[in-house]
């Protein structure tokens, strides 16, 4: 694991939960999480990364050889797994959210959701489609939109919903720590109260 002198003060409050960044593809969260990872003084985890080592070809490459179903069960697998270790920040999959199961897996770290919207997602991902399993072959402008409106809902279950404008990839990550650090204050506020009500 990295190590650094000059972590941020909520590294010692998270006492080594993980923290998983959801949201579509193209939302910037394998940039996030480096970043993260690098101001707690975390490892870094890429789960599509992971995956691609794993079976010696790309996303896009497994998708179509072993198609959508392969992919979502070694994709549930390397989650348990990483699951099992602690100080870690994880950039997911854009789909990671859809099983149930996963959500045993995210529920025990802190996820948040990075939300860029629909028309910087497109911007994003407009000359990408061939990169994308999930956009090639279609408009992908409608794809987007059709993908987007199933997982949304999935999305709204993180722990935080970091919405992105155009601040800077290092404003974001600095604008997740601060939310970080107000909602495990909230939470301790929350355990006290009941404490005291007790």
């Amino acid at each position: 694991m990295a190590t650094s002198s000059k972590f941020h003060p909520i590294r010692e409050k998270l006492q080594g939960r993980n923290i998983y960044l959801v949201g579509m593809m193209g939302s910037g969260k394998s940039t996030t999480a480096d970043l993260l990872a690098k101001r707690l003084a975390y490892s870094f985890i890429d789960t599509d990364a992971l995956i691609e080592k794993l079976v010696g070809m790309t996303i896009s490459q497994f998708f179509t050889k072993e198609g959508e179903g392969n992919f979502r069960k070694i994709e549930a697998q390397v989650l348990q797994t990483i699951g099992q270790r602690h100080s870690l920040v994880v950039a997911t999959g854009g789909g990671i959210v859809t099983s149930p199961k996963n959500w045993g897996v995210l529920h025990q770290g802190i996820v948040v959701w990075l939300d860029p919207g629909r028309e910087q997602l497109l911007a994003r991902l407009q000359d990408e489609s061939e990169k994308r399993p999930l956009l090639k072959g279609a408009n992908t402008a409608n794809k987007l939109d059709g993908i987007l409106s199933e997982r949304k809902p999935f999305y709204s279950e993180a722990d935080l919903h970091q919405v992105i404008g155009n601040e800077t990839k290092e404003e974001v990550a600095e604008n997740i720590l601060e939310d970080l650090a107000s909602t495990i204050k909230s939470s301790e506020d929350l355990t006290e109260l009941r404490t005291i009500e007790e």
